[in-house]
This record gives structure tokens, sequence and C-alpha cells, in this order.
């Protein structure tokens, strides 16, 4: 075989895409040093034409080998007949450990439903043995049907910006279970969010919710310092927090989030209470620590290892010693420890912190509670990619090909899972991955769920990106193996150029889809918002647009101008286009609000079309109803526009009978929206079995 066609051959085998059509249709060739890079990504030497020979024939006699394929995903609700050559010796193991059966096959095992989970079929022959994964994993996605619900709707704002009377400048975990029961009273289902996961006890610059140090643990800088002497049962932590809080005065006045301050003055505010801790904490509650820490396992020791570590090398693991680049080779001495001891307990308040306000929102009679986000990665260099080695890609970005927002494309500086790592892994980074973020939410949504199906990476070395694909079946099961576990919703954002048939194969395997009304069109043509997809989130903007004032206003067309994006000449005909889709956005809302010739009055007429619409579920933006211009963010900046830093201009305490809520609340009647207020049971609190301590 030629040296192109060993390349080839090999990138097919790795699931690498030969070539992709961007937005204009135009077929992209995947370079050949593009190819090397993605192949290396995923720990397949193709540097030069003799390792990607010698790669391609390990892989082969690594096919030759397999008894049968190295997993298999079946459904846990039937029964089914696995082939296998006649007279293998087998044995099943379930994810728990427990020896289910044994046998030899007379050409077929034939298995009834198993439990879901991910478990171990070990086969032997004369001169081989294999051990193969069963996924066995639910037809579909638990349903709002499923959980005795129809038509629902909720708002989706941030935790960051949240303002209260107690708050120390930065919105926190309490806030939120007051903002959930503020809502819960105007009907609301759900409160959504964007994500809350852990950027690191040493990063001082990121900000952005979407670019986390690892997703599986949580943002301490919500922790409420004011609700853990209660936690802890420590009286003395409460004078503690009385005499920091006069030096918050000027982080809580501070026009937009000062991070930078609030995180200078938490962080001795969190050592000294932790001294309390160690000192007064009685037995039941360094018990309930205990377990916390038990269940968290190696997963947890691990990423309190990594920030004890960038304590001193910086958040950064790429530029510690080399001798510190694997986990494995750190030697974990009595200091370490006793710090380490530190981060876990941080997690704990920030774990117990959280499920207290889905409680909140649960017992006050959201029938959902809290709408959690899981972002696409975590940031190179972070604990997430120092922790789970074993599972992702090296050297390699997630991000997106050029488009019309981005015409040079998109490096997101997100690490990427390695298809076949992650397989020799048990995708177990992933399983407790989700099932750490399930247990604090009823709805969880999956940003950019296309990257269960394929990726597209951009190597660090500067070679042009390509796409490799991701084993979807697989990823989907696990996904609602961990649903059903937790009994969460899960919404896909699958915006964007997607493969065809992909929204109508995740909609048959029980995920929602993601309708942002504004871009619900087809060849610039707006849809009837009557055709909106059922099993969908419908929402008007999201964090990333113009809010409903901004978009009425052309706030975003105005940012565009002041960055230079477009030229002044530019400005007008984006604004006449802009009223004309805002025009034909008014001439599908219901009779009553098509003469809407406001701000207010535009988007009362978006939220009476969402209403009525047939998606099973509605967002609507904080932001809207608190008439807010600007939006969270805008893509594509960083210090130009103030993204991720806007104060909630309202405090929460006085959302009680807000005007434009309860208007709101009436809109949503009208539409059929009105979900029965039941008292619920709060957090799932889904224990981890032997999976999460692995």
């Amino acid at each position: 075989m030629t040296a192109p066609g060993v390349l080839e051959t090999l990138s097919a085998k790795a699931g690498i895409f030969g070539e992709f059509r961007d937005l204009q249709n135009v077929v992209r060739p995947t370079a050949p040093e593009t190819r090397r890079a993605l192949l290396a990504a995923c720990g397949l030497p193709a540097g030069t034409d003799t390792e990607a020979r010698e790669t391609l024939a390990a892989l082969e006699a690594e096919e030759a080998s397999q008894i049968i394929r190295h997993e298999i995903v079946l459904s846990c609700d039937r029964s089914c007949e696995v082939v296998v050559p006649k007279g293998t010796e087998w044995e099943l193991v379930l994810e728990t450990g427990e020896r289910f059966d044994a046998g030899r096959s007379s050409g077929r095992i034939g298995l009834p439903p198993l439990p879901p989970g991910v478990h171990d079929l070990h086969l032997k022959q004369a001169q081989s043995a294999q051990s193969v994964l069963l996924i066995a994993a639910p037809d579909v996605l638990p349903t709002l049907a499923g959980r005795g619900m129809e038509r629902i709707w909720g708002v989706v704002g941030t935790v960051y910006g949240l303002r209260s009377s107690r708050n120390f400048g930065l919105g926190d975990f309490a806030d939120l279970g007051m903002m959930a029961e503020a809502l819960a009273a105007s009907d609301a289902s759900f409160y959504g969010i964007n994500p809350v996961h852990a950027p690191g006890w040493s990063d001082r610059d990121t900000i952005s919710p979407y670019s986390p140090t690892h997703r599986g643990f949580l943002n301490i800088w919500h922790i409420a310092p004011d609700k853990t002497a209660d936690l802890c049962a420590c009286p003395s932590m409460t004078a503690l927090v009385a005499e920091a809080a006069s030096q918050f005065l000027a982080v809580r006045e501070s026009e937009r989030i000062d991070y930078a301050g609030h995180r200078a003055l938490l962080r001795p505010l969190f050592e000294r209470s932790y001294k309390a801790f160690q000192a007064e904490a009685p037995d039941s509650v360094r018990a309930d620590l205990a377990v916390f820490r038990h269940e968290g396992g190696a997963a947890l020791e691990d990423f309190a290892l990594f920030e004890t570590l960038s304590e001193r090398h910086g958040a950064d693991w790429n530029r510690w010693p080399a001798e510190l680049h694997c986990r494995e080779s750190v030697t974990r001495t009595k200091k370490l420890q006793a710090r380490m001891d530190f981060h876990i307990w941080l997690q704990w308040l920030a774990d117990r912190q959280l499920s207290a306000a889905q409680a909140k929102a649960c017992s006050a009679g959201m029938p959902v509670g809290l709408y959690l986000d899981l972002a696409v990665g975590s940031r190179l260099g972070g604990a997430e990619s120092w922790c789970e080695r074993a599972s992702l890609a090296e050297e390699v970005s997630i991000g997106a090909p050029p488009d019309d927002l981005s015409p040079a494309g998109q490096n997101w500086n997100l690490a990427a899972y390695a298809p076949r790592k992650l397989a020799r892994d048990r995708y177990v980074a992933l399983r407790r991955l989700l099932r750490r973020i399930m247990r604090h939410c009823g709805l969880l949504r999956i940003d950019h769920v296309l990257g269960l199906k394929r990726s597209f990476w951009l190597p660090r070395d500067g070679s042009p990106g390509g796409y490799i694909s991701q084993p979807f079946r697989t990823l989907a099961a696990i996904v609602a193996i961990e649903a059903h576990r937790s009994n969460t919703i899960v919404v896909g954002e699958d915006l964007g150029l997607v493969p065809d048939g992909f929204r109508d194969e995740l909609c048959q395997l029980g995920f929602y889809g993601y309708s942002v009304l504004q871009y619900e069109k087809a060849d610039g043509v707006l849809h009837d918002p009557s055709r909106l997809r059922k099993r969908s989130l419908a929402c008007f903007a999201t964090h990333d647009t113009p809010t409903l004032r901004g978009y009425w206003e052309g706030a975003d067309i105005d940012w565009w101008e002041r960055l230079g994006w477009i030229a002044p000449a530019e400005k007008s005909g984006k604004r006449l286009e802009r009223d004309k889709e805002a025009a034909g956005l008014l001439a599908n809302a219901p009779a009553g609000y098509r003469n809407a010739d406001d701000a207010e009055g535009f988007r009362d007429a978006m939220h009476a079309t969402l209403a009525q619409s047939p998606a099973e579920l509605v967002a609507v933006q904080l932001d809207d109803i608190l008439g807010e211009r600007e939006a969270q963010n805008l893509p594509s900046t960083i210090g130009e526009h103030p993204n991720w830093l806007r104060r909630c201009p309202v405090p929460i305490e006085e959302l009680a009978g807000f005007p434009q809520l309860e208007g709101l609340r009436t809109i949503m009647q009208k539409g059929g929206r009105t979900a029965e207020r039941k008292q619920v049971e709060g957090s799932q609190d889904v224990r981890p079995d032997t999976a999460e301590r692995q």
C-alpha cells in the first residue's frame, strides 16, 4: 500500500473525515498534516510514513485477535442474543461487580433484560481471550410525559449575575435557591443557568462559565459564605463572615462584577472558615464530609491534588515540571494531602449548597427545578485534561469550521474526548461527569450535542482543522443510562449545521431539541411557529444573542459597527433587514399581539408566540422579563464587550409581584402552560456506584 493509501486507511479506521462541506457547500479536503496531527491526538503515531504503516499493522492485528467486536449497545428493556463463535466460554459480570451468568456458547448467548449500566462479557477460547463491553441502556431518555407533565415553561438566567441583599458581590447558590422560589411563585417550572463547573482555585483570568478547569466539579466561588456556618455546624464561622462582610462592600457595589476582587477576598475567608471547621465541626458533619469524599472516589482525590499543585505551579499543568505531568507519578505527601483536604471540603460545601438550591426549587412547587448546562469541554491545561488524560486527545482543541459568523473558524481552546482512548477507559470519565451533574438538576442541556456524533479538532501545531467521528450510539446510551438513574430530562443544543437526519435521530432517542425562534427559518424565510418541534425547548434568544429589546433596537448591530465588523455604510441596511425580520415574527404572532410598535409589545408578542407553540418546553430569558438591552456574551470578543459581567438590575427580593413577571405568567396561562403546583422531592442525590470510584 502506498504512503498516502496507508494514511487514508489509518485515518478512516480512526474515524477522521476525509473531507467535509462548509456552509457554502464547498468541499474542504482534510490535509495530510491534519490527518497526522489528529491521529497523534488519538494516540496513533503517524508522523512519518513508517510510523503510519506500523500503527496500521498494529491496529489490524488487534482487530484480527478479537473474537467479536469490542463493545455492544443493548436495550435494557428487552432480552437479546449476542452472536459468539460456538464453543466459546463466557462470563457476564455486571457493572456492580456481580457475576450474572456464565456458560459455553452454542453460537449465541441469550440474555434477559439487563439492568442499565456498562457490563463486561468475558470471552475465552483456546488461544485467545477478550472482554467485551455490554452497554445496556433504556431505549428512550426521560420525557415530560414520563414525569407526568405536558407543556411547561421556565426562565433562564445566570447565577453569577444574581443580586440580593445578602450576597458578597457574586451570585451564589443561596441566591439560586431564592430565585427558584421566586419564580415558582409565578408558575415557572424550572430556572436554567449557565454552567457552574469549577473554574479553578488558582486561575486568575477565566470568567467564562464555558471554559472551566473541570466540568465534573463545582464553582466554589458560588458558595454562599454566610450559609456555611449552619452547614458546618460551626458557630464561630458566623462571626468570621460578619467580620469580613464589610470588606466586600466595594465588590458588591461595583457596576460590573468584579471577579478578581471577589476571589481575592473570598480566598482568605475560606481559609479561616476551614480552620474553624477543623476545630469545631461535630462528628455528624465530619461523617457527611467523609461520605462525600468516599463517593467522590479517585476522581475527587485527583481533582483536589491538581488544585493543590496549581497553587505552587500555576493553573496550566503544561507549564509544570515534567515529573508532575502524570498524576500517577506524584508522591502524595502529608503536606499535599492536608491541602487536598481543604479543596475537598470546598467541593463538599458547593455540592451541598447546590443540592439545597434544587431542594428549595422543588419544595416551592417547581416540577423540574434547576436546569443546568454541560459545557462542550474543559479548557486546555486545566484539571480535567490532567485528571482524565487516559480519555482525552492530546495537542488538539475543539472548535468549529468556518461559517458566516466566523469566516476563519473558531478555536474554543477546549479539550476533546479521543474516541479510542475513551472506549479503552470504559467511558468512565463521561459516566462520572454526567452522574455528578445530573444529581443536581431535573433538566440538563448538553451544549453542542453534535459533539456526541462528530467533533471538529484544531491541531495546536497550526494545521487546518478536521472532523473526527465519535461513537454516537454508545455515547447516547451512556447519557440515557445516567439520565434514567437521576430521572433527568436532556436537551441537546443542536443549533447550526448538523448532518441530515441527526435531529430526527436525537428525537427518537428521547433528546429534546433546541429551537431558537429567530433562527427558525429556511432560505431566509421564517418558519411558522406552529411548526416548531414538539420535542424541543423553544426560546427566542440565548446568552450569545441580543435580548428581545436588543433585537428590536438593533443593539447587536450597533456592536458590529463599533467593533468594525461592518462598515458604517452597512448599518442602515442591516437595520432594514432586522425591521423586516421583526415584522415577519410579528406577523406569525397570535392575534392581539401583531401590532406591537415598541420593545415591550414585541417582547410580549414573542412570549405569546412561544407559549402557544407546540414545543413541550419553553424558556424565557430573565433579561427579557427585566427589559435588559445587552446580551450576556458577544461571541468572538473578549475584552471589547462586557461578557459575563452584567448584574441583574433587580434584587431577588423584589421579584415577588414584579409586574412583568406577572404579565408573563398570564401569557403562559393563555398558552395552556399552567403547570400543576405541587411539592416534589428535591435533589435527586444520586449516589455514585462503583463506576464513580474507578
